[in-house]
């Protein structure tokens, strides 16, 4: 960390056991998304070459898929520092203002969860954005004055899990926007293999392509089991972790062949034997298993969705073939399905 306050890119010696310390520091360390990969390796070039920051960049997708590495990386690559913060964190226009104006020529400003900016700070930002400028109102009523303060030229990388409510006039400055999907268990696998060999855990392949199909796509997930694994080993077996042990650790913690935890089978579970395979309204899905509404709409049911679980309709959450047989359940006839969803 340097003296201003600003994130470095380097690790330090109490980061060692931190998830830190597995963040790959670099575009070449970085496994998956070719695209994007590909995409910020020119433009970066093209910036460095022109000797001007990067365009500001808007990143879209689930948690733990890599957006704050990203930033890290933006960052390094670059040869800048990077202030790190987010939307819920800046309450005020004051807030930003006094990050902006602590800002150095080429830094990078990380605002997590940008879509949580309030709108008042949203509007101060515009300007910084584009002419990278801070308008100030300095006094009230009659006698107020606008002032402008210039600031030095940066890079604003944004992050958010929904796309959808970032405000157009915000998401239309960003000059390069893109998504990161959930990744392909290949790409889970090398990302295992790099994690342990990096806090010394002896791992075979077999052991971490077993983790790597449980990790429901996302590199934190991964990094998370392969720790919990890793300590089943060392307390349980001889310390390593190949195929059998992965299998016999996940089974400790509940997470089954499909990346599924105990949470995701409680929401299956309430759409196919309460409410009859669905529809059902998220709220009371919610009330059913014990969760708030939010978090099983941003942390559970993304995953579900997409590997065919669960069915977002106009009426509601319903289940689908693959949750039954996934379930082990029959799947009843859709007359019956009408009858069960009726309370018959």
């Amino acid at each position: 960390m340097r003296e201003d306050g600003l994130l470095t890119a380097r690790p330090t010696a109490e980061d060692h056991h931190s998830e830190s310390v597995l963040r790959p520091r670099s575009l070449d360390e970085f496994v998956g998304q070719p695209k994007i990969k590909e995409r910020l390796g020119i433009s970066i070039d093209a910036a460095e070459k022109l000797e001007r920051p990067l365009d500001h960049l808007l990143l879209s997708g689930p948690p733990g898929l890599g957006k704050t590495t990203l930033a890290r990386i933006i960052a390094v690559e670059m040869g800048s520092a990077l202030r790190s913060t987010s939307g819920p964190a800046i309450e005020r226009p004051g807030d930003l203002a006094a990050i902006l104006s602590g800002l150095e020529h080429g830094d990078v400003l990380f605002i997590d969860e940008i879509h949580r900016l309030p709108r008042v700070v949203e509007e101060v930002l515009y300007s910084a954005m584009e002419d990278f400028a801070l308008d100030i109102v300095v006094g009230k009523g009659p006698t107020a004055q606008s002032l402008r303060l210039g600031l030095p030229p940066f890079t604003l990388v944004g992050a958010t899990t929904r796309i959808g409510t970032v405000t157009a006039p915000l998401r239309d400055r960003f000059g390069m926007l893109d998504r990161i999907d959930y990744y392909e268990p290949d790409d889970l696998e090398l990302i295992v293999l790099r994690s342990a060999s990096i806090i010394g855990v002896p791992v075979t392949e077999a052991g971490a392509r077993c983790i790597a199909v449980r990790s429901r796509g996302t590199p934190r997930i991964a990094n998370r089991l392969l720790t919990r694994v890793s300590e089943y080993a060392i307390a349980r077996a001889d310390g390593r972790v190949d195929h059998s042990t992965a299998l016999a650790g996940l089974a400790i913690w509940e997470v089954d062949d499909m990346g599924l935890d105990k949470v995701d089978r409680y929401i299956l579970d309430a759409i196919v034997n309460k409410f009859g395979g669905g529809p059902v309204g998220l709220t009371t899905l919610a009330i059913a298993v014990g969760e708030e509404p939010e978090t099983i709409e941003a942390a559970y049911e993304p995953f579900l969705v997409q590997r065919g679980l669960v069915l977002r309709t106009p009426r509601g959450r319903m289940a689908t073939s693959l949750t039954y047989r996934h379930m082990g359940v029959a799947e009843p006839e859709p007359a019956q399905r009408s009858f069960l969803r009726s309370g018959g």
